[in-house]
């Protein structure tokens, strides 16, 4: 597949700098001739960790890719924790749906392409480096936005906004200006970095043919239980750390 190995070669490159820092280190506490060996045990044990968790960051799994016309897919492995009406004028020229996807240092990084089409835009913009928990700094951060004209007359225009964070500073796009992308296809590496922002049409969401209900529980798996065998509930899924439901007529009108 397009893209793939791309992550492993990363970790390889990190991997071998963390290495030659690692035998500098311990020539230099041998030659020193004042290190007891339990020392050198506790900084190859460090390594070895610092190795086993890189190479778990960087993992590449292959994305299982939903089918259907008019689909737009999560394009990041996450947490959704923001989901607002707002402006954006670069890509989407107007008032958009933002879907932020907050990732975690225990999240796949590598990210996906939501549609299928063509790169019609891409943007670096430099800028700070604030917390990913910070509400702002979609806005304020270093990004990388990526603009996708799909060739399907009911979703348009798609953007991707790959934003670093307090640690994370290196943004790897993939792909370029013009290329042809397919649906699930990996776009780029947020190389430790926190946080994926998806702008959708409005018309995606205004469109939805029933009320869509967010409901936020303690047990979300008991939850989940209990309102798939629930009489009036005609779907409920698990979106993050909500469940998203929907009604049968008669329930929803009463609403």
């Amino acid at each position: 597949m397009k893209h793939q190995g791309k992550a492993a070669k990363a970790a390889r490159r990190i991997l071998l700098v963390g290495l030659v820092l690692e035998l500098l280190l311990i020539t230099g506490l041998l030659l020193a001739h004042v290190v007891p060996m339990l020392a050198l045990f506790a900084v190859s044990t460090l390594f070895l960790l610092f190795v086993a968790f890189t190479l778990y960051f960087f993992r590449d799994p292959d994305a299982q890719v939903p089918t259907g016309p008019g689909l737009i897919v999560a394009p990041a492995h996450g947490l959704v924790d923001v989901v607002e009406e707002f402006d954006e004028p670069k890509v989407m020229a107007g008032r958009c749906w933002r879907v932020s996807i907050f990732l975690s240092v225990f999240d796949v990084h590598v990210q996906q392409a939501p549609v299928s089409g063509q790169v019609c835009f891409r943007q670096h913009t430099p800028g700070k480096y604030l917390n990913a928990l910070k509400s702002d700094c979609a806005f304020h951060n270093e990004n990388v936005l990526l603009g996708f004209e799909t060739t399907e007359p009911a979703v348009g225009r798609v953007g991707v906004r790959l934003i670093a964070g307090l640690i994370a500073r290196r943004i790897i796009p993939w792909v370029e200006m013009g290329g042809a992308v397919q649906k699930g296809e990996r776009i780029a590496l947020i190389q430790n970095g926190r946080i994926m922002s998806v702008d959708t049409p409005g018309n995606i969401i205004h469109a939805y043919p029933a009320k869509l209900f967010a409901v936020k529980t303690d047990d979300i798996y008991k939850l989940l239980k209990d309102f798939r065998s629930h009489p009036e509930i005609e779907s409920c899924y698990a979106f993050g750390e909500f469940l998203h439901i929907t009604l049968k007529n008669q329930a929803a009108n009463a609403i």
